[in-house]
């Protein structure tokens, strides 16, 4: 729950920031010169990367939580097995050992969606967020019909 609170106050910042960068933009264009409509056509632009790059974020977490909830509901989800440092970080030997056997799960059944969401699981333990984020939207697209190639 407190992850959720924070990526909704995150992005609430979000927005306000886009609609104050955006008025400030449409303010520059109202001036009429030149130099200010540029500049505020090029303003403009930031809100609407940021925007498109929100609007993703927000698809691939919900995907990704719908796809949660279902293997939670098939009994599939992974089990916490990880050791931890005094500190509570995960132990990087015991996460190389699990991805070792999310590795090899995933590479004999590799049109399984469950697979892939256990593997994304394993990658983000062993802080290698890239690929926990590639495996992870190999997990939708093959639960949504879509098969892409390998991540």
């Amino acid at each position: 729950m407190r992850a959720k609170l924070s990526y909704a106050l995150t992005a609430a910042v979000l927005v306000f920031y886009f609609v104050l960068v955006g008025s400030r933009g449409v303010m520059l264009i109202q001036s009429g010169t030149l130099l200010t409509v540029t500049f505020g056509v090029a303003v403009l632009i930031l809100p609407v990367i940021g925007v498109w790059f929100l609007w993703k974020n927000t698809q691939f977490v919900r995907r990704a939580n719908a796809l949660a909830a279902e293997l939670d509901a098939e009994g599939g989800l992974p089990v916490d097995e990880l050791k931890r440092t005094p500190g509570g970080r995960v132990d990087r030997d015991a996460a190389d050992a699990v991805f070792a056997r999310r590795k090899a799960e995933t590479e004999a059944a590799p049109d399984d969606w469950r697979t892939w969401f256990r593997l994304a699981v394993a990658y983000h333990d062993a802080r290698d967020t890239p690929r926990a984020r590639k495996a992870m939207q190999r997990a939708i697209n093959i639960h949504a019909g879509k098969q892409t190639e390998a991540a």
